[in-house]
């Protein structure tokens, strides 16, 4: 442990950091289903920030997803690509 990180105290106990967490459901719009994610606040505000839920998966790099948010993109890119097909 770095001297420049013990109180005056000299607590040696260190803190742990962790994520805010949020039981949530997510509404895709081009589905009209609602998805149930654990997420961080943070990444909520992405998803208002983006547009909603479908254009957050758009960008989204599935290394970085969960496994549920991953089978939730792809719901949504299946169904997305089955109305483009009928609507061709």
């Amino acid at each position: 442990v770095c001297s420049s990180d013990l109180s005056h105290a000299n607590n040696k106990t260190l803190r742990l950091f962790s994520p805010n967490l949020q039981e949530t459901s997510l509404l895709s719009e081009s589905t009209g289903r609602q998805f149930r994610l654990r997420v961080t606040v943070a990444a909520l505000r992405t998803v208002e920030k983006r547009g909603g839920l479908d254009a957050f998966f758009a960008k989204a790099d599935e290394a970085q997803l969960s496994t549920r948010a991953k089978r939730a993109k792809r719901t949504i890119e299946k169904i997305n690509e089955t109305k483009a097909a009928a609507s061709a």
